[in-house]
């Protein structure tokens, strides 16, 4: 489709609905070049990150919205929208957006329902628009070396591929557990959550449709069933905080890890934050007795139309929070974790390692997230660019994943049409 290109000479000027962690990641790109990406309005209902974003770029009271139907009241001087807003809000402004013929970099996941894709894919159709879904992993250097070997044709053809999202225990706890993604009604399903970018690269590297799947899963172990007898209701008040592997006062207060995630309003410290967060709020529950409902664990097994057989195991009891991949193809194989990855030639021993430590643990995932934006900006400026992942890429991975906890439910193989 070719969409309605920027004038030359002047930067694509893009309006922020959810002014959050995801946004500000992406917008480190307008930053650096400014002369490429201009944000215009910013969009939150949290006054605190709306005035903190749009102070960052310098934009009037004026361009500061707390609800996003008054921005598309006058979405004037604005080419596209960047929507990085909770799970259950992505529908809404993003038909609002199309229908005012503005341009969308939509995160992922496209929205809670299949259909909601499907109409959200319809109509950027008719209207003429870009909808483009931030699937990082395609930008990242690792994820792209493993597809590029895949396409050389060096190994023959994908027979079979075992996938593992090791999601780690400290992110669970913080996001899945006691966070915005604890409860299927409010985001999504586990699976499609925090695994349609493994689903998307999966898809992206074998090129081939699912045709059948199979999944089982639940929510075994983070219930008030398993609580030990003497725990409280919040970890500052348990007696066994200190042997607990799942506490909040450990995460936040002694190792530190996860608070950038906490607003700290002006007057007050990130500690009588942290404190009151602790006290009173949802980050300081027992694990075992917050409202959560996703699953723990899962596992997904595919079977493509050309006989290739695909595995995601997401597993959450990790210390890591890695990516592990295992192809096995007819003339050889690659193996790698996100830090090295590994080919394997079965004739005349041709092995050889591509190291990618420096890049672990980099910002802005290893840079993924400032290339998908310099795509997206692309796209829309430079004729004939393709961006890498439109919403009509994306909607196979999220109908797998829906799929999958249609199949995780009812206990059955699912065949695809």
């Amino acid at each position: 489709m070719n969409f309605q290109k920027v004038p030359e000479g002047r930067p694509l000027r893009m309006a922020v609905i959810g002014a959050g962690n995801r946004a500000n990641k992406y917008l480190e790109y307008a930053r650096r070049h400014p002369e490429r990406l201009q944000p215009v309005a910013v969009v939150d209902g949290n006054e605190l990150r709306r005035n903190e974003t749009a102070e960052r770029f310098g934009l009037a009271a004026e361009r500061r919205y707390a609800d996003y139907d008054a921005f598309f009241a006058r979405p004037t001087d604005t080419d596209a929208v960047l929507i990085t807003t909770p799970d259950d809000v992505h529908f809404d402004p993003c038909m609002k957006a199309i229908d005012a013929g503005l341009h969308v970099l939509l995160e992922k996941p496209i929205a809670q329902r299949l259909d909601e894709c499907r109409a959200i894919a319809r109509r950027a159709r008719e209207r003429g628009v870009l909808v483009g879904i931030c699937h990082v992993l395609r930008y990242h250097p690792y994820f792209a070396k493993i597809r590029e070997i895949v396409d050389s044709g060096e190994l023959g053809q994908i027979i079979s591929v075992n996938h593992v999202a090791a999601v780690g225990i400290d992110r669970t706890t913080h996001s899945y557990v006691r966070g915005p993604w604890r409860r299927e009604e409010t985001s999504n399903p586990m699976l499609l959550a925090k695994c349609c970018h493994d689903v998307d690269f999966l898809l992206w590297i074998t090129r081939s449709p699912c045709r059948k799947l199979s999944s089982f899963g639940s929510l075994r172990w983070f219930r008030a069933a398993n609580a030990p007898q003497t725990s409280a209701e919040r970890c500052i008040d348990c007696p066994v905080e200190h042997d607990c592997p799942y506490s909040a006062v450990d995460l936040y207060c002694t190792r530190r890890d996860w608070i950038s995630n906490f607003d700290v309003p002006q007057g007050r410290t990130l500690d009588e934050v942290l404190l009151e967060e602790l006290r009173h709020g949802p980050y300081g529950r027992c694990i075992y007795r917050c409202d959560n409902d996703v699953v723990d664990h899962q596992l997904l097994t595919m079977e493509l139309a050309d006989e290739t057989i695909l595995s995601l195991s997401m597993d959450i009891f990790t210390q890591d929070d890695c990516r592990r991949t295992h192809i096995k193809m007819t003339h050889g194989e690659i193996f790698g974790d996100e830090r090295k990855l590994h080919v394997h030639r079965f004739r005349r021993g041709h092995n050889r390692v591509y190291d990618f430590e420096e890049l672990a643990g980099h910002p802005f995932h290893a840079g993924a997230d400032l290339r998908l934006i310099e795509d997206f900006v692309d796209a829309l400026t430079r004729p004939g660019h393709p961006f890498l992942c439109t919403i009509e890429d994306s909607i196979e991975s999220h109908r797998i994943c829906f799929e999958a906890e249609r199949s995780r439910r009812c206990g059955e193989t699912i065949r695809l049409e």
